[in-house]
């Protein structure tokens, strides 16, 4: 059974930082690229950034230069570390593994002052 974890989320003053983590069992975590989306209130989920077997990245423009996504493959955690954050990175952070098929539960990040 494939089970995805995350955790780290909370609340956040603009500007601050937070680090997420996806906790992936079930699966052979260095062979599937993750994926870590954000869906806030109202929107549609979007994609924040991506890690792929071979450690390549890729971030959508509004979050390159703010956010890195790195994994850890004896640990089957993908991390989202999150620096200057902003009110409108207010959502909820999920991960996902092999291209959507499998979803965590989500982590709630809030930032406002």
């Amino acid at each position: 059974q494939v089970e995805l974890v995350e955790s780290g989320g909370g609340w956040v003053q603009p500007g601050g930082s937070l680090r997420l983590s996806c906790a992936a069992s079930g699966i052979v975590f260095s062979s599937y690229g993750m994926t870590w989306y954000r869906q806030a209130p109202g929107k549609v989920r979007e994609l924040v950034a991506r890690s792929g077997v071979d450690r390549d990245t890729y971030y959508p423009d509004p979050i390159k230069g703010r956010f890195t996504v790195f994994r850890d493959n004896a640990k089957n955690t993908v991390y989202l570390q999150m620096n200057n954050l902003k009110p409108e990175d207010t959502a909820v952070y999920y991960c996902s593994a092999a291209g959507g098929l499998f979803w965590g539960q989500g982590t709630q990040v809030t930032v406002s002052s």
